[in-house]
């Protein structure tokens, strides 16, 4: 079933000349094929997007689901990270949304053991085309049950928001988007990496490679004379490209240290600065030596690989029984490598790009976008610098033959050779694609959005550190006024005091001497929930990333920590300036230390859940998502009524036992 190309054939393809657009000339533009009438649209197919789309399917609207590859799920399909993030005590309760729990199960049966793939990393690894072909299914199931209707897009990339003010405030009026299907004569979709087709997919014109139909989204005809919004779109993207092209506010890169991130590894704004990213691939274990040819750029990045740690560097097999995604002798627990075994790799010093610097960074700054004029109508091109996306991409396919002939070990001072491994590529291997890389690579940050002023939260609402870390602040980092002024740290200290907070302030109370919170902070607003660590993958401290001796930016790691169990508050979700957008998954409003816990699977469906079912709720009452929380921490009925609806789907709002009098959470693991 899984094609394996000759390696020499696989690095000709990355030789091959890339559609390349004119910096920021936009192209005229053409008129639309196709109109298409939604209640509810959502902007990316991932976990969020898809679990938008669910939810919003049970409650019986019409849903456009727009994706940029051909494969829905996102992280657990399109990405290749089919091994689902989850903390011990979360899962253990299985306390999950209902949808996502589903998803779960289906994947469960569709193997002969508990713990698919046999990996260790998570009790649930499989193939990434499962993840698809069951996500697929439980939408249209959902459309059946709710009697919504569902339109997919595969293979489309959005262009064009058509926005007008609408009120007091602003509406997104229409989208346009492009749809691409290859080009006749063409060689299918999925034979080319993304760094060589990402320009030509936001390219209306028709190319070698592509036919494009042009479509335009807005909302069923039925609804259009609402004096509410007549439909809500959802920005449920891998990074956050609605909210840049919307222009509303956002955050992209690191945020300066304060009281409520009193963690981040900068003083100021850094914009250059998410999450490292990652091509997956997939290998297969042999039962006789391979010997792959060096590609042709391994050198730039032979000394940038490691095992981390010298008990991986002993063992390698270790890392391939990590994320096993296929096991042929199915033995729980069992870190043997058999032939015939499957392995997803997604490797901190392996797979992992981080260029963060203003000369390479891989999304462009909002002033970046407008000097390209990628902010002028017609003039989106993704946000992204496609010289980065391919260099993750060479750096995975080096980290493959670095795994298998690789002599030097860039942290350690031991590397063996690991012979026994085939690189699985072909339109039929695990992830789909002739090169063999995911289509899409495993984001874990983009643009975060900001949300709007609130109470306590005067410049837009954001989900702190402070709100869901087991940090602890009295360390001698924080106490220390080199990083944190005495000023500043007594802000946090108040910030963590709760009821004795006036205290603290008025200095009758030391933070020496104070109880510290020892739970996440509780939103009145919740509309999901979520336990996962906050986990770095950073970005690199200077250009190139690859380059040798280069280190992670400094103390983007000192963030690190196990959280409390948390909330998502539905303030999170509603952007600035726009009344019928709502932001899902990775590109709620979040800092750069939060999204690294709110970015895992679980979160992002949790999320979606939580935009879908508002969505409908909106469509439905004729209150705007902003009108529920414009208020707090007054009242509202509204918001009740949302939030027992949510609760009534299987989606939880809170874990059992949150409450403020209840500071006993030292056991959630």
């Amino acid at each position: 079933m899984v094609m394996k190309w000759g390696w020499g054939l696989l690095i000709a393809g990355f030789c091959l000349q890339g559609f390349v657009a004119a910096g920021g000339q936009a192209a005229t533009p053409r008129s639309s094929d196709q109109t298409v009438g939604c209640d509810v649209l959502v902007i990316g197919g991932g976990l969020a997007g898809v679990a938008t789309a669910y939810e919003a399917l049970k409650a019986g609207q019409e849903v456009c689901l727009t994706e940029l590859t051909d494969w829905i799920g996102g992280q657990v399909s399109s990405q290749g990270t089919s091994a689902l993030d989850e903390r011990k005590t979360q899962r253990d309760q299985l306390i999950f949304p209902k949808g996502y729990l589903e998803l779960r199960q289906r994947i469960l049966d569709r193997y002969p053991i508990k713990t698919p793939g046999n990996c260790w990393v998570s009790l649930v690894c499989f193939l990434p085309q499962d993840g698809h072909e069951i996500l697929l299914d439980m939408l249209k199931q959902a459309a059946k049950t709710g009697k919504g209707t569902l339109h997919l897009f595969l293979n489309t990339a959005v262009k064009d928001l058509d926005i007008a003010p609408i009120g007091s405030g602003q509406q997104i009026l229409s989208v346009q988007a492009i749809q691409h299907f290859p080009a006749p004569g063409a060689p299918p979709l999925n034979t080319y990496p993304l760094s060589q087709t990402i320009a030509d997919s936001y390219s209306e014109q028709n190319s070698d490679r592509f036919h494009k139909t042009i479509i335009h989204f807005t909302p069923t005809p039925s609804r259009q004379s609402s004096s509410s919004p007549p439909w809500y779109v959802i920005e449920a993207t891998e990074t956050g490209e609605i909210l840049a092209l919307a222009d509303v506010p956002y955050r992209l890169g690191i945020d300066p240290r304060n009281f409520d991130e009193p963690s981040a590894s900068e003083t100021t704004v850094y914009p250059y600065c998410p999450q490292a990213f990652t091509y997956t691939f997939a290998i297969e274990a042999t039962a006789t030596p391979q010997t792959p040819t060096m590609p042709s750029f391994y050198p730039q990045f032979a000394n940038a690989y490691s095992y981390n740690s010298i008990d991986y560097a002993k063992n390698p097999e270790l890392v391939f029984t990590y994320r096993r995604i296929l096991s042929t002798k199915p033995v729980a627990g069992s870190r043997t490598v058999n032939p015939g075994d499957i392995s997803m790799q997604n490797w901190n010093w392996g797979n992992d790009y981080g260029p963060g610097t203003a000369e390479d960074n891989w999304l462009y700054t909002r002033s970046q976008l407008a000097e390209q004029g990628q902010l002028s109508p017609g003039g989106w091109q993704g946000g992204y610098r496609i010289s980065s996306l391919q260099r993750g991409e060479e750096q995975a396919l080096g980290f493959f033959y670095w795994m298998v002939a690789g002599e030097k070990d860039a942290k350690l001072p031991l590397k063996l050779p690991f012979p026994n491994l085939r690189y699985l590529n072909g339109y039929k291997s695990p992830m789909g694609t002739a090169h063999g890389l995911s289509k899409f690579p495993y984001i874990r940050e983009g643009r975060r959005v900001i949300g709007r002023p609130a109470y306590g939260y005067p410049n837009g609402f954001t989900i702190h550190e402070i709100a869901v870390s087991r940090k602890n602040y009295q360390e001698p980092f924080y106490q220390d006024p080199n990083n944190l002024s005495t000023e500043t740290y007594n802000r946090l200290a108040a910030a963590m005091a709760g009821l004795r907070a006036i205290d603290v302030i008025q200095g009758n109370l030391s933070p020496a001497a104070m109880q510290w919170r020892t739970r996440a902070r509780l939103y009145p607003d919740s509309v999901g929930i979520g336990n996962y660590n906050i986990d770095f993958h950073p970005c690199m401290a200077s250009t190139p990333a690859e380059a040798p001796g280069n280190q992670e930016r400094p103390l983007e790691r000192q963030a690190a920590e196990q959280t409390y169990p948390f909330q998502i508050p539905l303030r999170a979700m509603i952007p600035q300036k726009l009344d019928n957008l709502l932001v899902t998954g990775k590109n709620i409003a979040t800092t750069h230390i939060t999204n690294a816990a709110y970015r895992v699977h679980a979160i992002e469906w949790s999320a979606g859940a939580a935009a879908g079912t508002t969505a409908a709720y909106a469509l439905k009452t004729g209150i705007m998502p902003y009108q529920m929380v414009d208020n707090l921490p007054s009242v509202n009925l509204y918001l009740e009524d949302l939030q027992r609806h949510l609760t009534a789907n299987g989606n939880p709002i809170a874990f059992p036992g949150m409450s403020i009098l209840n500071q006993d959470w030292h056991h959630w693991q």
